[in-house]
């Protein structure tokens, strides 16, 4: 856990940083992926179950590992940064930032005075091996990798302001929350909504802020590397998982001559 942040590292070595979305909140699914490929992953605090208990030891079966996990925050709450930082998370993703104001308080929230927020309580934390890691001070502000989401319509002619905050190392397009922010939502291929996802990016492209995103129907995923995305994550757990589950029943259903339930059907047994 100690020394320079890996994503951070891994950019400035020129790698755009592929990743897989865990909203289960299961540490031995988490551990799994990294055994699989996935060298970071992201932990979803704000539509995943995970609390911050489990967030630790999905945090612990990542690192034990060989990977890194990024978390995103439920919402910009002060409290719940600096716990997150508490428990180890050096990566953190921040939803709906649409203004210089809220970026500065995602910021503030995650460094200790002089230049932020955050409560001091560093030797009783496991980010610091639980007192072990002295030079924590000196060194967590590098530790830690910072991500405004940029997911409302009202953000985006604040762009520049949002990536002039100090402390915010990326932005990061949420394609579906912008266009339903414009009665677009699931509506990607929609040109107004593509549209508005372009432009994000170009303003994003402006600053001399890091840029990543999800997946989105115009693009493949080297398409959005090429677009200048330094980070973009891909396939979803559940989802995942969900796939498996419908194909392995329509194999052996098939096999067997049974009807197959139509998807959503349920049954009680």
């Amino acid at each position: 856990m100690k020394g320079r942040n890996w994503l951070r590292d891994q950019i400035a070595g020129g790698r755009c940083v592929r990743a897989i979305w865990l909203d289960l909140g299961i540490p031995a699914i988490a551990e799994a992926a990294v055994w699989a490929g996935w060298d970071c992953v992201v932990l979803d605090n704000e539509h995943g179950p995970a609390g911050l208990e489990t967030t630790m030891n999905v945090l612990r079966a990542v690192e034990a590992a060989g990977g890194h996990c990024i978390v995103r925050a439920p919402w910009n709450d002060q409290v719940y940064l600096k716990r997150l930082q508490e428990i180890g998370a050096k990566s953190i993703m921040v939803p709906m930032i649409c203004d210089g104001a809220q970026a500065k308080a995602a910021a503030d929230a995650c460094r200790y005075p002089p230049h932020g927020t955050r409560g001091y309580a560093a030797p009783v934390g496991r980010a610091t091996q639980y007192g072990m890691n002295t030079g924590y001070l000196e060194t967590h502000n590098e530790e830690t990798f910072l991500i405004a989401q940029i997911e409302h319509k009202d953000a985006i002619p604040n762009i520049a302001d949002i990536a002039a905050v100090d402390g915010i190392d990326m932005l990061f397009l949420g394609p579906n929350d912008l266009a339903g922010t414009v009665g677009l939502l699931e509506q990607l291929d929609k040109p107004e909504a593509e549209a508005l996802a372009a432009e994000t990016e170009q303003r994003i492209l402006e600053t001399d802020k890091l840029m990543g995103t999800v997946t989105r129907p115009a693009y493949s995923h080297a398409e959005l590397k090429g677009r200048g995305h330094m980070l973009v994550v891909g396939e979803v757990d559940i989802l995942l998982i969900m796939e498996t589950f419908r194909n392995a029943n329509k194999a052996m259903a098939e096999a067997f001559g049974d009807e197959i339930a139509e998807a959503g059907d349920t049954k009680t047994y």
